[in-house]
């Protein structure tokens, strides 16, 4: 019995010692929730109606997945996979659609034929405590540059409870 004791003992002993050689092993990542991300997309669809613009809003998590996502009454089908490859341009490169579109004019063409990619403005991203949490993409209104104010708006209104998360 004394010997069977010590043996599960020295085993438990060697597994507590090899625990920190393995502590990397797993990752804890920030996600956002889906309440926020869709309270996100309704806010910006609302700021963009506001400005007399029909848009399609979306979200996306760091790894890309759509979180949230929705389109106005009359803006296009179409303009759902446009802002989802505007977001999608986000998560790819970490700074906003347009910037790096601008920074990165020498490979727009080519970055604009990969799939889910689409680098025009109106793409942003979710940060929070130096995450980047995800992206918000907005589509529909004329120019990029009005998809983008309505995605900063959205991000605006949830600020202080991104800055407060956990």
């Amino acid at each position: 019995m004394q010997t069977r004791f010590s043996r599960m003992s020295l085993l438990l002993l060697i597994c507590f010692f090899h625990l920190p050689l393995y502590a990397g092993d797993i990752i804890a990542v920030k996600r956002l929730s889906p309440d926020l991300a869709l309270e996100m997309v309704k806010h910006a669809v609302e700021a963009c109606r506001g400005d007399g613009y029909q848009v399609t809003a979306i979200v996306v998590a760091s790894d890309g997945a759509e979180v949230a996502l929705m389109r106005d009454v009359h803006a296009s089908r179409f303009t759902i996979q446009i802002a989802r490859d505007k977001a999608n341009a986000v998560i790819l490169s970490g700074i906003s659609s347009g910037v790096f579109r601008d920074n990165r004019r020498d490979i727009q063409q080519e970055m604009n034929h990969v799939k889910g990619i689409l680098v025009l403005q109106g793409g942003l991203p979710i940060e929070a405590g130096g995450y980047q949490l995800g992206a918000i993409g907005v589509s529909g209104a004329p120019g990029g540059d009005k998809d983008e104010v309505c995605a900063g708006k959205a991000i605006e209104k949830v600020q202080e409870r991104l800055e407060f998360a956990d």
